[in-house]
């Protein structure tokens, strides 16, 4: 199993005391498996998305990539993680303004040392962003950053991808045909894809669905 998630819990601290967001999750994703997670706005998606991603530690719980349990990593070593197994795809995209379209999506694969410049000639053309790479994201659409923020994560080649709401800022159409590309890449990465999304039509695109509700899998 490539991803393994047990008991996960994560409580935050709000003016008005701790706030539980995730009550004991668990959680498992194979290789080459896509998984949609659903939820209410609050319901806990987002937050349990970031401690897979290392972005965060659980309070309690254990989550497994590869065998590695991230939930007693370092920050050091939860980066490594990052730049070696899993891809994040972020719903605000971020990208490196100072950087044009092909340096963007080359970031993240030169980091983990793995550049490979045939596969994002690929990407960038897979994606329609063969006229864009010598822009910079402010001169990009929201539709066309965020064909970027995807070829950026898929250059590096992870094991695991993790979208949280990877279309949100684009219209159903447009969402559609950048969902059919996005699976079509990671099969061919031979990735697991774990995408959050209030879209119960791009939801029933993925191999299995699990909907979070008050801090639970409903």
């Amino acid at each position: 199993m490539l991803l393994t998630a047990r008991d996960v819990a994560k409580t935050f601290t709000s003016a008005d005391g701790p706030v539980a967001v995730l009550r004991g999750i668990d959680l498992d994703l194979g290789a080459r498996e896509s998984l949609a997670l659903t939820g209410e706005s609050g319901s806990g998606k987002s937050t349990l998305l970031h401690l897979i991603g290392g972005l965060d530690a659980p309070d309690s719980g254990s989550i497994l990539i590869n065998g590695a349990d991230i939930a007693g990593m370092d920050d050091r070593a939860r980066a490594r993680m990052r730049r070696e197994t899993v891809g994040v795809i972020f719903q605000q995209f971020n990208l490196i303004p100072s950087l044009n379209v092909a340096d963007n999506i080359s970031f993240q694969a030169r980091l983990g040392g793995r550049h490979d410049a045939s596969w994002e000639s690929a990407l960038i053309t897979r994606m329609g962003l063969a006229e864009q790479v010598r822009k910079y994201p402010e001169q990009l659409s929201g539709g066309q950053q965020q064909r970027v923020a995807i070829a950026r994560t898929l250059a590096a080649r992870p094991a695991l991808v993790l979208a949280d709401e990877p279309t949100g800022n684009l219209d159903e159409d447009t969402a559609q045909t950048v969902l059919d590309l996005m699976l079509e890449l990671v099969a061919e990465a031979g990735a697991g894809l774990l995408m959050v999304t209030h879209s119960i039509r791009l939801a029933e695109r993925m191999d299995r669905q699990v909907h979070l509700r008050a801090g639970h899998i409903a």
